[in-house]
């Protein structure tokens, strides 16, 4: 009797394989589309010798592309008004510092006007971001 209870048993092992296949092919999924969904504003920055610097937190960042339109962060504002966005941005912040980007196309002009209104906003620190000479192709 003994015998055939243990042949009537449903199988008590759990059978991983699958479940590895599945996990390696999401993983590589994973590695190949998250590399394409970073967003941005596109801009061609100049560039210079400087070293890149490192960065502990969240900046704030004013980019100014090659149709003259002005974005803090990711979202697009009138440039009259960016001095408005950039008091309340930084209100709550200790550390008010802006990081500046621009399209090497802009005129210089209208990237000191930007600059102007930045500083009037009450923004202590302004960096510029540049490109390495290096890195470009």
């Amino acid at each position: 009797m003994q015998g055939l209870k243990s042949e009537n048993r449903p199988m008590a092992d759990i059978n991983v394989t699958p479940l590895v296949d599945v996990i390696l092919v999401l993983l590589i999924i994973f590695m190949v589309t998250a590399p394409m969904m970073q967003q941005g504003v596109d801009v061609e920055l100049p560039q210079t010798t400087s070293q890149a610097m490192e960065g502990q937190e969240e900046r704030l960042v004013v980019t100014i592309n090659a149709k003259r339109e002005v974005f803090l962060n990711q979202e697009k504002v009138d440039p009259a008004l960016l001095r408005r966005h950039l008091e309340r941005s930084t209100a709550a912040r200790l550390n008010r510092e802006v990081f500046l980007r621009a399209d090497r196309s802009v005129p210089y002009g209208f990237v000191v006007r930007i600059m102007a209104e930045i500083k009037n906003a009450g923004i202590e620190k302004l960096g510029m971001v540049t490109e390495p000479l290096e890195a470009r192709k």
